[in-house]
């Protein structure tokens, strides 16, 4: 059940979201292309208006990307869920299977450790989807700009993006027609990036606490014993000292997410020009 619940909430993840976030006129936005068509016009009247708020054009690609982006949260969240309790399952069968009549030989073994390998790190990749997806959709307008053709050569967006360029290189000096919408623009951004800091914080802070008790537990199976349960004390302490070690490493890697992410939102405009100049 939990395969399968697996199986179908993944294929939910990558099909349904275009689906589930349309509605009515927003539903040309299926294809990637149709979007980045309506993005285009309505972000460069966004510019050339200066104002903080959205035009209509811009609201509703915004509105659209947000309903977008919490479709794959909860899909991505569900499957993290199924995931978690699938990989319990699998390990805790993989520690008790050791000897006669315990139901698993070295082929078994092989076959559990593979399988609770696998679907670890599809966990671990079902957390990054949904901390990504719920950025999206913290701060829609900075993921959808994202998907500006800064490349396109020529044209009136290139016009706009020159003078954001200008804007963000003497920000936060700038003044003028675009001051208003230039600085939403980097206030969005700071707000984007300290999303992930906070979220990246709380995986951090479980992965410290996954690894401390996995070395706890690890440092609790000692003696010796004989036969089989011999054998599923040594699989116990082998796979506790794994998930301890991995774990911790997993914690710093995240801990430098939260420090990059924490100083690009105090400071997001070098970041964001940095973006627009076509490096991020």
């Amino acid at each position: 059940m939990l395969v399968a619940l697996s199986v179908a909430l993944g294929a939910a993840f990558v099909l349904a979201p275009s689906t589930l976030a349309a509605n009515g006129s927003e539903g040309g936005f299926a294809e990637r292309h149709n979007l980045v068509d309506a993005l285009r016009p309505a972000f460069i009247e966004y510019w050339r208006s200066g104002d903080r708020g959205f035009p209509p054009d811009l609201e509703r690609v915004v509105d659209y990307w947000f309903r977008y982006h919490v479709a794959k949260a909860v899909l991505a969240a569900a499957l993290l869920i199924v995931l978690v309790a699938l990989g319990v399952l699998l390990w805790k069968a993989f520690l008790r299977s050791s000897g006669p009549g315990a139901g698993a030989g070295a082929g078994g073994r092989v076959a559990l450790a593979s399988a609770g390998i696998f679907v670890s790190l599809l966990a671990l990749v079902s957390v990054a989807a949904v901390m990504a997806n719920v950025q999206g959709a913290m701060d829609p307008f900075s993921s959808v700009i994202s998907m500006l053709p800064l490349g396109a050569p020529g044209g009136q967006l290139t016009g706009a993006i020159d003078q954001i360029r200008q804007g963000l290189a003497h920000y936060p000096s700038t003044s003028g027609q675009n001051a208003a919408a230039l600085q939403t623009m980097v206030n969005d951004f700071g707000r984007y990036h300290a999303v992930v800091a906070v979220m990246a914080s709380i995986v951090a802070v479980v992965l410290i606490g996954l690894s401390v008790v996995s070395w706890r537990g690890f440092a609790a199976t000692g003696g010796s014993g004989s036969g089989a349960s011999d054998g599923r004390r040594r699989r116990r302490r082998r796979t506790l000292g794994s998930f301890g070690v991995l774990s911790a490493l997993l914690a710093l890697a995240v801990i430098v997410l939260v420090v990059v992410n924490t100083g690009t939102a105090a400071d997001p405009a070098p970041a964001l020009l940095g973006f627009f100049e076509g490096g991020w």
